[in-house]
């Protein structure tokens, strides 16, 4: 469990001031498993970050993963108003009215939207808008993304946030947040795919032209890893944890071949030094299935063309050494033209304070919230309309016209 304090300063930018970290236990694949363990990680989590930083936190923005959340495309079309029929202008209303008719899906009762994302627009027939407002025409269409969750698990998030004495401003998918925080707006436009290896599961975004095209969820994750850690050198989970991150690999040809690490013995066993080389032979195939598994749902989107921006990997599961090479081996298996592959660090663009010493993939989707979180809370309208800070300004507009009818 990671949270991130921070604080906007003079020039309009974040500067983190703290953060906190604490195992979670009462999570599994993402979803809630024990209220308590739960509850008890945010707060302790929390309470670090207060201590560094010096402010007391009553509200935060929450990440939401896990196989429970489905994404799918959509479209809504409906009349542009304008103030006379002569002059047909597609005002902030218009676009709220498209994206509430692209978000009319039918979806089980289990489940609810978290997010809808426009990707582009069309008025009557010129495709590819990315701002519609202003433009005169008598037919709008929206092309949207949306996120699904499940009710429950949503829910029982935002109990425990809320009994750990916290309010949930909004749930935000934690691989959009990642993508915020480590992807360029060019890797976006050429299109790229974000791969998040987490704890319980790795998330995965799909990005063309811009926006979101697809999102999915793998439920394998960097605790599969320990586990067979675990089991292999017959230790506990957390020194298989430990062991790991300090000396873990995907790739034995990158060690030298007498490197070994130490592992302390449980029950009173002596310590026993076991080769890295060895180590990485039981990490690499957990790792390449969980890119072979990404490998299969890319491939079903038959979107490999699409990707100029190449595959961006993040996440705890991305400091493992040689994770980069491998996933290279497995996405670019077989292609005339291999895609470009990099481990994702949080970018310093708009960020300040501690970014330096947090900027590792670990910390992604943590930044990524304080940014979307920032951002969304910027994006209220001000006096005579305008909206505040550096966003994008008409998602912004479209949600606070769209709260204000509900």
């Amino acid at each position: 469990m990671c949270a991130v304090i921070g604080e906007r300063n003079e020039r309009g930018t974040l500067d983190i001031t703290g953060v906190g970290t604490s195992p979670s236990t009462g999570l599994e694949k993402g979803v809630v498993k024990n209220i308590e363990a739960t509850l008890r990680a945010i707060s302790a989590a929390i309470e670090e970050a207060e201590v560094m930083s010096g402010q007391e936190v009553r509200a935060c923005w929450t990440g939401i993963g896990g196989k429970h959340i489905t994404g799918m495309n959509s479209r809504g079309v409906v009349a542009v108003t304008g103030k006379t029929r002569e002059t047909r202008e597609i005002g902030i209303e218009d676009v709220g009215r498209v994206l509430e008719a692209a978000r009319a899906i039918a979806i089980p009762m289990d489940r609810q939207i978290l997010e809808v994302i426009p990707q582009s627009y069309i008025v009557d027939d010129q495709k590819g808008i990315r701002d519609p407002l202003n433009i005169i025409g008598v037919r709008l269409e929206a092309e949207v993304h949306i996120i699904t969750c499940s009710v429950t698990s949503a829910q029982n998030l935002i109990k425990c946030v809320n009994r750990a004495g916290f309010r949930v401003n909004d749930l935000i998918l934690q691989s959009l947040a990642a993508g915020t925080a480590v992807l360029t707006e060019e890797e976006k436009e050429l299109g790229v795919v974000l791969i998040d290896l987490g704890g319980g599961t790795t998330e995965v975004v799909v990005y063309c032209q811009g926006a979101p095209y697809s999102t999915s969820s793998i439920p394998l994750g960097g605790m599969q890893v320990t586990r067979d850690v675990s089991l292999w050198g017959s230790i506990s989970f957390e020194t298989a944890e430990k062991i790991k991150i300090q000396a873990g690999c995907c790739r034995e040809e990158l060690l030298d071949k007498d490197e070994s690490v130490l592992v302390d013995g449980i029950g009173g066993r002596p310590p026993q030094s076991i080769p890295r080389s060895e180590l990485a032979q039981v990490i690499r195939p957990r790792v390449e299935e969980i890119f072979e598994m990404v490998k299969n749902e890319l491939d079903k989107l038959s979107v490999s063309e699409w990707l100029g921006g190449g595959i961006v990997l993040t996440g705890g599961g991305a400091q493992l050494l040689g994770t980069a090479e491998l996933a290279e081996d497995v996405f670019n298996a077989g292609r005339k033209r291999p895609m470009p592959i990099r481990v994702g660090n949080p970018l310093s663009r708009n960020l300040g304070g501690f970014v330096e010493k947090y900027r590792t993939p670990a910390y992604s989707t943590a930044i990524g919230l304080l940014l979307e979180g920032g951002k969304r809370e910027t994006g209220s309208v001000q006096e005579g309309g305008e909206v505040s800070g550096d966003a994008s300004g008409l998602g912004h507009r479209i949600l606070t016209w769209l709260k204000g009818l509900f």
